[in-house]
């Protein structure tokens, strides 16, 4: 329906320090859908918000600021805010369990042990909330997970990035506009690497 609001929350660090790192793909999707549309954030109470207008829709991009373990805080707070019930929330998040390139949307589910979809799931009181995880890879040792998320992506990774943003923001556009079994076949599909897997 025309009018229809959506809330998409990007998931990620502030800061200078956590720019370009994987566990900031929330943000970098983002970022890249508002330069594309031509469209500024506001810092605004927990995040920075900006706001697309499109087909006659209203999309609130999000970027919370309270760190990603307590981005439910964020998030409930604009949900009460904003003109856009649960179930036109998505979140965009990073996930170590998918091989790097590899996209998954789902409309509810656990948190998969990621912190950020825990603290939503958590704050809100459910998982009843679509996602779409991006692939990072557990190229890892042993307890060493916290300094991988919170590492660079490479080169090769970063000049992936704008392919991959492009995709989620399709999928996005998809789950808006022709519903979420649409957006999932756009979406959940295996990249050309041979060692592509299935999360949880």
């Amino acid at each position: 329906m025309a009018g229809e609001s959506y809330l998409v929350a990007g998931l990620g660090n502030i800061g200078p320090e956590y720019e370009l790192t994987r566990h900031n793909m929330g943000f970098m999707v983002l970022d890249a859908w508002a330069q594309a549309s031509n469209i500024s954030f506001e810092t605004q109470r927990y995040g920075d918000l900006a706001v697309l207008q499109t087909r006659g829709r209203h999309f609130y991009l999000l970027k919370p600021s309270t760190y990603m373990n307590l981005s439910g805080n964020a998030i409930r707070y604009w949900l009460s805010k904003l003109p856009v019930p649960q179930e036109r929330l998505m979140v965009i998040c990073d996930d170590i369990n998918l091989p790097f390139g590899t996209l998954r949307l789902r409309a509810r589910g656990s948190d998969g042990g990621h912190n950020g979809l825990k603290n939503i799931i958590e704050c809100i009181g459910n998982a009843d909330f679509a996602r779409i995880r991006m692939g990072v890879g557990h190229e890892f040792s042993e307890g060493r997970q916290i300094d991988y998320v919170l590492g660079r992506l490479s080169e090769e990774e970063l000049k992936a990035m704008p392919d991959l943003g492009k995709k989620v923001i399709s999928g996005i556009s998809d789950w808006a506009f022709a519903g979420i079994d649409r957006a999932m076949n756009t979406l959940n599909t295996k990249p050309s690497a041979a060692n592509s897997a299935e999360s949880k």
